[in-house]
């Protein structure tokens, strides 16, 4: 599935990824800047999150209550190696069943389960963006 979307409309492409996932496993994949935390948090917010949702850049996880219990948000931008994942209990994050959205995962690519669902983000002109799911 592919949106073309500006930031009007992240209610909707909120709404959109979350009916369209195969499973509670997404990974965010985009560059710097092109709105990873802002869809995340609006998917946060989709899920009933009432809590302010910020990008857990140095605390490597936030975790949010939502309708249905409890959603992880993980940012591994700024770790040194795989390693730093594991000593944080990654894999019990991962095998809880719940929401997990994990910001750069590439930087964990060994520690990530083969069930989850990848998103894609890039600019496209005017400021709009393009989701692939």
């Amino acid at each position: 599935m592919t949106i073309e979307y500006t930031l009007q409309d992240l209610p909707e492409v909120a709404e959109k990824v979350v009916l369209n996932t195969t499973n509670k496993i997404i990974l965010f994949n985009a560059e710097m800047g092109m709105g990873k935390t802002t869809l995340i948090k609006e998917i946060c917010k989709h899920l009933g999150v009432k809590d302010v949702i910020s990008s857990p850049t140095y605390s490597l996880v936030n975790e949010y209550m939502g309708n249905d219990g409890v959603i992880y948000h993980f940012d591994f931008y700024r770790i040194q190696d795989e390693e730093e994942a594991h000593h944080i209990g990654f894999e019990e994050y991962i095998d809880s069943g719940a929401w997990v959205f994990i910001e750069w995962p590439e930087k964990i690519s060994k520690l990530l389960p083969e069930n989850s669902t990848t998103v894609e983000i890039s600019l496209l002109e005017d400021n709009k963006r393009v989701l692939s799911l």
